[in-house]
């Protein structure tokens, strides 16, 4: 059962058919040739200007001064192949093709030709079906028709059928939609392809501020509509874009404003997207303008046409360089022509009115022939041009594509063709799959139905007022790619340059642009700040480099951060590692004398076995000194700060509580002798190292638990460096409990300065404090100001300083005693020194 849309369909069609019928019964083309079966072509042979109608009438291709000699080589090409595949005793062996063809002048008769090859042979009307798997049309194949309107009527209608159509000159890249024209296919590329060669054209010599013109109809429009696409992701604006009106007369003056818009805007390059004959209509506008220093990119419907160029004057508009299809050699065509082309041959011609009784012309269509050539006709055509025989190519490779599908779905492979019936939608799938040579050119389709190929760049030549072309380079596919001979380009600007065509200069390397007004190509220029780097994919945004990277002002690429630390092979390094181990060594060696002269007076006044401890600590606190050295890690950076904070409170400890015993001894023991008894009898000494030790080591401990000490980079001290170092950020507290224990150490020590000189360590461990506290300021103001990698020495030289000044102030003295003044090593020498002490204190 048909459905109510598809017939509604085809009950318009069918009215449309009816109306657009001549009244002459034979609605066959004589431009026919019998055959087994038969290719239709579609070629406009004559120009046609529509205009309004009251009545719905074919228009009649008849006018002789409207002659399309292009149109007349395709037809020509068409006949041509069919002679030569007929004359083929591999191709279609016992088989004969026929044709018959149609002069598509204007729409209503590309319309009336689509619906008569669609009906039956020997029948009028198209079925109406709702199956048209066994239907068998006139026609098995189309071949055209040439512009991209006419195509887009006829491959809609012919699709319902499945009838292939093959076109060699529509471009229009809708039609490779395959789910709208499943049977279209064509030998001449997409619009979308000439596109992309013209853009890359553009970016070939540094183009991105043009003018864009098309023609008014699906040609042009479409073209345009690409063309903005593709151009607005490489970065080429159009100053300018306009539509070449389609009707001639009362447009003019509309075309001579658009002309003028266009040269306002300053542009040296305009690209033409346009048939060749509202080409023709603009350039003739162009030449009355009397430019001279511009350059015209062309497409290949007009870039080699003899209506373009053969236009008075256009030598003088400038540069044109444009695409043409791929050169192809056709011979015998031309010899084909001359002898098939006589007046007499039905082929060769244009209409007149035939005559009434009363000997003047008749006008009315019921004496004009439908899309046929009348009796008496002349037509005289031009040699065919190189343009005319390249597209000539493409109808005569049409053709046989036509040719070979048939050789595939007739079994011609063992010498003979079955003859059996052919349906056009069979046919259709061998002509898909086709793959052949022809005339030193490959033969083929896409899934899209579109040629394997590419096109020809081609530029004018004038020697004179003659005119020529080069071919200068060509467009190829898969990749796609252009090749261009540069040296083959003749320019208009003096000493041949390559004109410039921008809007804004382009910027420096590592400079940003700044879009200045609408047009994306205007801009000004800055530069990409430290820190960033301009990427080619975004021209207009500076890219911030990684974490570890860095980059220059004005910079395009990021370079890697060197990582930095305090390295154990430094010459800084070496003498601070020197200077430890020459302390450690000092400590060690005070030890064992220390050990050795255990019951002297001296190691007794100095602490006796809490010097062990003391020196202990030191050689623990010089110890945890290695571990600033090399590329931090997490247990060097977790234990480096708390052993030398709980060593360094243990022997400041340590020291106070022998200055304090000392002190009690001789000062407060008698005022407060109950005082001093309770911190002998309760181990006071002990207990106040251990105090201090334990508050130490919870300080530490909170510390750690809050924010640990691990390894961190500090990308903000240098732009160029990493800075690897442990993240101490919690240290204070422990060096603040370390900076209160050494004013109480200092204090105790104050008040002994009036002791018995031998008793009295006032002066060397208030020496040892200054020069704590000198060390510790100094630190701090460096660390405020510097933060590098040599931080971690100058840590390790403030450190290692204050053990030294503990040291020497301290031991050192003491040490000199047992080595040098041993006669100051006695017990007389110590009871001699409190006697002395006990005269003075009672005197006073």
């Amino acid at each position: 059962m048909h459905s109510p849309p598809f017939l509604l369909y085809w009950y318009l069609l069918a009215s449309c058919y009816g109306a657009f019928r001549c009244q002459n019964t034979d609605l066959s083309s004589e431009f026919r040739m019998d055959g087994d079966y038969t290719i239709a072509g579609f070629f406009q042979m004559h120009s046609y200007s529509a205009t309004a109608k009251p009545r719905p009438e074919v228009d009649i291709c008849d006018s002789a001064g409207s002659v399309n000699s292009h149109g007349y080589h395709l037809f020509q090409a068409m006949r041509f192949a069919i002679e030569q595949i007929n004359n083929s005793s591999s191709l279609l062996p016992n088989v004969t093709l026929g044709y018959e063809m149609f002069d598509t002048c204007s729409e209503s008769a590309n319309l009336h030709a689509t619906l008569s090859i669609l009906a039956p042979s020997g029948q009028h009307p198209v079925e109406v079906l709702s199956d048209f798997t066994r239907y068998q049309p006139k026609a098995v194949a189309l071949i055209g028709p040439d512009s991209s309107q006419f195509t887009l009527t006829t491959a809609a209608i012919l699709s319902i059928f499945l009838m292939p159509e093959i076109s060699y000159e529509a471009s229009n890249e809708m039609l490779s939609l395959k789910r709208t024209y499943p049977s279209f296919l064509r030998t001449i590329p997409s619009d979308r392809l000439q596109v992309e060669a013209l853009v890359l054209l553009l970016q070939e010599f540094g183009w991105n501020w043009i003018a864009v013109v098309g023609s008014d109809d699906a040609y042009g429009r479409n073209g345009i509509k690409t063309l903005q696409e593709v151009m607005g992701k490489h970065d080429i604006c159009a100053a300018f874009q306009g539509v070449i009106p389609a009707k001639r007369g009362t447009s003019r003056q509309e075309l001579k404003e658009m002309v003028r818009v266009l040269l306002g805007t300053g542009v040296n390059v305009t690209i033409v997207f346009s048939n060749e004959y509202s080409a023709k209509d603009f350039f003739e506008v162009v030449g009355q303008a009397n430019v001279t220093d511009k350059v015209w990119l062309g497409t290949e419907a007009w870039s080699l046409a003899s209506v373009v160029w053969g236009i008075p004057g256009i030598h003088r508009i400038g540069s044109v360089i444009g695409l043409s299809v791929k050169q192809a050699k056709l011979p015998g065509l031309e010899e084909f022509e001359s002898a098939h082309g006589t007046p007499d041959q039905p082929q060769a011609a244009t209409c007149a009115p035939a005559p009434d009784a009363t000997g003047s012309s008749r006008t009315d269509s019921t004496h004009q022939s439908c899309n046929r050539v009348c009796t008496s006709c002349s037509f005289q055509a031009d040699a065919p041009q190189a343009f005319d025989i390249w597209a000539s190519f493409n109808v005569y490779s049409a053709a046989f594509a036509v040719a070979h599908g048939l050789h595939d779905l007739l079994g011609c492979g063992m010498g003979a063709c079955s003859k059996d019936k052919v349906y056009p939608w069979q046919l259709l799938e061998k002509i898909k799959r086709v793959n052949f040579s022809l005339q030193d050119s490959q033969v083929q389709f896409d899934a899209s139905g579109d040629p394997l190929t590419g096109y020809d760049l081609i530029a004018w030549k004038w020697t004179g007022q003659t005119w020529a072309f080069d071919v200068i380079g060509s467009f190829l596919r898969e990749p796609d790619r252009l090749i261009i001979a540069r040296e083959g380009i003749l320019w208009h600007a003096a000493g041949n340059q390559v004109p410039v065509s921008t809007c804004s200069q382009l910027c420096a390397e590592g400079e940003k642009r700044l879009q200045v007004g609408f047009h994306q190509c205007c801009f000004d220029c800055a530069a990409c700040p430290a820190g960033t780097f301009l990427n080619s994919s975004d021209l207009y945004n500076c890219q911030p480099c990684g974490t570890d990277q860095w980059a220059p002002v004005g910079s395009e690429i990021c370079f890697n951060r060197t990582t930095e630390f305090l390295s154990w092979d430094e010459p800084v390094s070496w003498a601070l590692l020197a200077a430890i181990t020459l302390l450690l060594l000092l400590l060690a060696g005070t030890a064992v004398l220390f050990a050795q002269n255990l019951p002297t007076p001296v190691v007794k006044s100095a602490g006796g076995r809490s010097c062990f401890l003391m020196l202990g600590t030191l050689i623990c606190a010089c110890c945890s000194l290695y571990c600033y050295f090399g590329e931090p890690t997490r247990p060097a950076c977790l234990l480096r700060l708390p052993v030398y904070s709980i060593s360094f409170t243990v022997c400041l400890s340590c020291i106070a509580t022998r200055s304090f015993q000392i002190v009690c001894v001789f000062k407060l023991a008698s005022k407060w002798p109950a005082f001093y008894g309770a911190w002998v009898r309760h181990s006071g000494p002990s207990l106040f190292i251990a105090a201090c030790t334990a508050t130490q080591l919870v300080v530490c401990l909170v510390s750690l638990s809050t924010s640990p000490s691990v390894p961190r980079k500090d990308y903000t001290t240098e732009d160029t460096l990493i800075i690897l170092q442990c993240s101490e950020d919690s240290s204070s507290w422990g060096l603040l409990y370390n900076t209160l224990l050494s004013i109480c150490c200092f204090v105790i020590s104050y008040l002994g300065k009036d002791l018995p000189e031998n008793y009295n360590e006032a002066k060397c461990v208030t020496f040892s404090l200054l020069i704590n506290f000198v060390c510790f300021i100094c630190y701090l103001a460096t660390w405020v100001f510097y933060q590098g990698k040599y931080l971690a020495a100058i840590t390790v030289l403030s450190n290692l300083c204050t053990l030294a000044g503990l040291f020497g102030g301290y031991f050192l003295p003491k040490g000199y005693i047992i080595l040098f003044r041993t006669e100051l090593n006695t017990t007389e020498h110590f009871q001699l020194s409190i006697q002395s002490y006990t005269q003075k204190k009672n005197s006073d």
